[in-house]
């Protein structure tokens, strides 16, 4: 029995030359393999150098402080992205669209958007809401066409793109907000209804 040990035990060989990488001295715990050479201290140098410099590596990658900025949108291409949700809105065939037409200069315009964002959220399945900006030149036809002279202004479309009522002259944020509310009363399917 001894003799069966003995073999058993002298056929796994140690490896010839055992590669570590400098990067995967932290993965790895301690073992008692073969492989835990520890090479002359120039070399253990060189692999904490190694280790440093990859970790310096991966941790700027996750650094959001150096990460690029996007770069805002220009003019134009604010207004093609702003046409092409309205035109996605209306291709949806939902019940209604609204468009909202703001300044980015009008603090009431900015004080709606987080409203405006709830409101669409919870009729999402019925209404679409986009905005145009209203200083674009690319809305400069849509201005004309439903006679906007002042912001914020919500226009109610039904899904053929029909232009059915727009909120007055705002005079307050909640003056606003009931106008919003009257414009969805209007096309608000009976089984959403309040």
């Amino acid at each position: 029995m001894e003799s069966k040990m003995t073999t058993s035990a002298s056929t796994s060989k140690d490896p010839f030359f055992c590669l570590k990488w400098p990067w995967d001295s932290n993965k790895h715990p301690k073992s008692s393999s073969v492989c835990d050479f520890q090479g002359p201290w120039l070399f253990r140098s060189m692999q904490t150098v190694g280790s440093i410099a990859l970790s310096s590596l991966t941790s700027f990658g996750q650094n959001s402080n150096f990460r690029p900025k996007k770069k805002p949108l220009s003019s134009c291409e604010q207004g093609e992205a702003e046409q092409m949700a309205f035109a996605a809105a209306l291709a949806s065939q939902k019940e209604a669209t609204v468009l909202q037409f703001y300044s980015p200069k009008c603090r009431l315009c900015n004080s709606l958007l987080n409203f405006v964002l709830e409101v669409e959220k919870r009729n999402s399945n019925w209404l679409s809401i986009t905005m145009a900006d209203a200083e674009n030149e690319k809305w400069f036809p849509e201005l004309l066409h439903y006679d906007i002279k002042y912001v914020p202004c919500f226009v109610l479309l039904d899904k053929n793109g029909q232009a059915l009522a727009k909120t007055g002259v705002p005079t307050s944020r909640a003056h606003v907000i009931a106008g919003i509310s009257h414009l969805l009363k209007m096309k608000r399917p009976p089984s959403d209804s309040d």
